[in-house]
């Protein structure tokens, strides 16, 4: 566990999501503090995406607040929010599949961009400065995310693994304060998601502050300073892992449910690998 801190980066109050009369999210109080990974668990339909599509603008909220560093972003555009600091991957990978993996991180950097439409066409000098910088940070987020061999490969020919991690790479770029990912570890080998472990606790050094979706008990046990269980769109319980999979309501949530994630098969799963 890490040491804990108690500024506030995050916190959702009464955050509430209908679709067609069914609530998918149901006055959710969220917080998020600095320095910390917090996982956001639960069986499928529970609502955790739609809580990340909110707080990162895809959605408009019903109703609640978003607060991210005492500002409040409900209902804010998602090229709004990347810019003040939320950066997000999805559980299926968005990259653009036909720029090589340095033009994909580059891309990443859009949002920190000042120069000019005019400035670009020109080709002067505080263009030629601006990209250049943004050249280097690609370049050392790509190193960071270990593809650097990968550098002038088409991104939809890398191994889907190495895509994961690129996709990590570009959210990087954008330089944020806290990084939102969606099941990172969907996909991966046992290997990789060893090693995914061992690379976010690595990103909080960076003073990053991480929130998470995630159904592998193993990597949710291996990151999480605090997990927030959901269930038909509401928190069911919260507190430090240990605390959290024993709790009688997340264990009926998903042994309620005939789903690949089961609590149960999860649990047996965590246990067998400790």
């Amino acid at each position: 566990m890490r040491e804990n801190h108690n500024e506030v980066v995050l916190a959702t109050h009464q955050l509430t999501k209908s679709f067609g009369g069914l609530d998918a999210v149901d006055r959710l109080d969220l917080v998020v503090r600095r320095g910390e990974i917090n996982s956001l668990i639960g069986p499928n339909g529970a609502g955790k995406t739609t809580v990340f599509n909110v707080v990162t603008g895809i959605y408009r909220p019903d109703a609640g607040r978003i607060v991210f560093m005492d500002e409040d972003i409900a209902g804010k555009k998602p090229h709004h929010i990347v810019a003040k600091g939320i950066a997000r991957t999805f559980q299926n990978i968005r990259l653009f599949p036909n720029m090589t993996c340095l033009e994909n991180i580059m891309a990443g950097q859009h949002c920190r961009g000042t120069a000019g439409v005019l400035s670009s066409i020109l080709r002067t000098s505080r263009q030629r400065k601006e990209e250049k910088q943004i050249r280097e940070i690609s370049e050392n987020r790509l190193q960071q995310v270990g593809l650097e061999t990968y550098r002038d490969e088409l991104a939809k020919n890398i191994p889907y693994g190495s895509q994961k991690m690129l996709e990590i790479g570009r959210v990087l770029a954008t330089n944020p304060t806290l990084l939102v990912l969606d099941e990172p570890s969907s996909g991966l080998n046992d290997r990789e998601s060893e090693d995914l472990i061992a690379f976010l606790n690595n990103l909080i050094e960076e003073d990053l502050t991480i929130l998470i979706i995630e159904h592998d008990m193993n990597v949710v046990m291996g990151i999480s300073d605090r997990v927030t269980v959901m269930d038909e769109g509401k928190k069911i319980a919260e507190g430090i892992p240990e605390e959290v999979y024993s709790n009688p309501k997340v264990i009926d949530a998903y042994l309620g449910k005939d789903e690949d994630e089961d609590m149960d098969k999860e649990v047996a799963n965590y246990d067998s690998s400790a």
